[in-house]
């Protein structure tokens, strides 16, 4: 009988999360049955929306997560040995599935990682794709700021606004992110940390308004970056990284009345709802980047015990672009 580890819940997060709030359980899988395959994880995706969902989570329950995993035994014809899929096991190194919730990796071009799938090519690729283009439908010559910029959604974004012939202006926790995002084509880069006034650096690069501001990190900054939106912005709320870990609630101004007076466009969505569009922007996303359009970077960690160190990484900023584990 196969054994399979998974990460245990044990307690729910109360603010910064703690390596006792978690543990490692060693299981028994079943085998598998006609129609069933057994899988082995490759690569396992940690993000900034883990740390909100889990709070929606019963204690002593496996954590949630996506993961790149590798067919080892099958007795589904669908997937033979050694197919390659993504599935939503959770923090888990082995797992059993009948096919139904499998969804197979495609061939990507040749020197392209498989671990996209988890990235660019994968949920962070397709939230950038759905929050720019659906939500705040950018025109050429308009100025789009993305906060958060230097992670696993913020790059693409920028990238892609470049593709739509926007002025990019991003923002960053280091220096070595900015640097990397001018690299990227980025217009304006700047480390947020580094910014005496926030106010009068959006108005020295976006005398005229923003236009699209993607947001995610939520809190104060958010709230400045809106003060200086332009007359019939756009404004995709992805994700608020910066509060995720407070424990009191945020006191910011109210924001109605810029909203209403200049007419702005402000709309939140969560990427799962809209699944059925992915095979459209994956097919996009590689096209863009065999053009040498849309570039990449992850932030590897090696072993499966590690898991629980590159989750807390995603909120000290130690990450540049897509953050994975590597079993």
């Amino acid at each position: 009988m196969t054994k399979g580890k998974k990460w245990v819940l044990e307690k729910h997060f109360q603010g910064m999360p703690k390596r006792s709030d978690m543990k490692i359980v060693e299981f028994d899988l079943p085998p598998i049955k006609d129609g069933s395959v057994l899988l082995e994880a490759v690569y396992l995706s940690v993000d900034p929306y883990m740390r909100v969902f889990s709070a929606r989570l019963s204690e002593g329950v496996t954590m949630i997560g996506e993961q790149i995993a590798r067919v080892i035994e099958s007795k589904n014809a669908e997937f033979p040995v050694g197919t390659n899929v993504l599935i939503e096991a959770g923090w888990v190194s082995h797992s059993v599935s009948d096919g139904k919730n499998l969804t197979k990796i495609p061939p990507y071009p040749e020197g392209v990682p498989l671990s996209l799938a988890l990235g660019t090519l994968g949920m962070p690729g397709m939230t950038a794709n759905y929050g720019l283009v659906d939500v705040c439908s950018p025109k050429a010559g308009e100025v789009v700021v993305v906060s958060g910029a230097a992670g696993a959604v913020g790059n693409v974004v920028g990238q892609i606004a470049k593709i739509k012939g926007c002025k990019v202006i991003g923002f960053a926790g280091s220096d070595e992110k900015v640097a990397w995002l001018k690299q990227l084509g980025f217009d304006e880069a700047f480390n947020y940390k580094k910014i005496k006034d926030l106010d009068a650096t959006l108005k020295s690069v976006a005398p005229n308004g923003i236009d699209i501001y993607y947001d995610n990190v939520g809190g104060q900054f958010s709230s400045t970056v809106l003060d200086n939106m332009a007359r019939l912005g756009r404004i995709a709320c992805c994700g608020s990284i910066s509060s995720y870990n407070d424990t009191k609630p945020l006191l910011l101004p109210a924001v109605h009345g810029t909203l209403i007076f200049k007419e702005i466009t402000m709309r939140g969505f969560i990427i799962f709802s809209y699944r059925d569009r992915y095979p459209e922007w994956v097919q996009r996303n590689i096209q863009w980047i065999k053009e040498g359009k849309l570039k990449y970077k992850e932030h590897v960690t090696k072993g499966y015990d590690k898991m629980f160190d590159a989750f807390v990484e995603l909120f000290s900023g130690t990450n540049t672009g897509k953050a994975v584990v590597e079993v």
